[in-house]
């Protein structure tokens, strides 16, 4: 908008809107972050219990019929034929044993007493009865977990 005073030049007012940019249009308003309350700490699956999941997960696969051979699994999950081996000896564990180290509570800032390593190791027992008792022994169970 123009608007003219006269003849003098020193009288000459200029009014102009200026219309926001996109960015400013799409801004929205700064809110205070929110007081939150503290969380609590979840910890995190004992790497054993989620190397077991993922074990039975590949079984199924395979019984399914999803993939043929532990090097189609290898393939799919990006690591070694010789890890894959590895992961499926985990299916090797006595049901009662599988099921303890799938419950097992969540860790808090460290590693869990028993590694995959020594759960293999418990694995390639070939009977039961002496699975779950060094099992026992390994989590000081005195006999717990077996069904027996």
């Amino acid at each position: 908008m123009r608007t003219d005073t006269g003849n003098n030049p020193s009288n000459l007012q200029i009014t102009v809107k200026l219309q926001p940019t996109v960015r400013q249009i799409q801004r929205s308003p700064r809110k205070l972050a929110a007081v939150t309350t503290p969380t609590v700490r979840q910890g995190t699956i004992p790497r054993i219990a989620r190397a077991l999941a993922v074990a039975i997960d590949f079984q199924q696969m395979l019984e399914r019929g999803e993939v043929r051979t532990y090097a189609d699994l290898a393939r799919l999950a990006a690591v070694s034929k010789e890890r894959i081996s590895q992961l499926m000896m985990l299916n090797w564990l006595a049901p009662d044993i599988q099921d303890a180290v799938l419950r097992l509570p969540p860790t808090f800032g460290g590693r869990f007493a028993i590694s995959e390593t020594t759960l293999r190791r418990v694995a390639k027992r070939p009977e039961w009865g002496e699975q779950r008792d060094i099992w026992d022994q390994l989590t000081d169970n005195g006999g717990g977990t077996s069904a027996a």
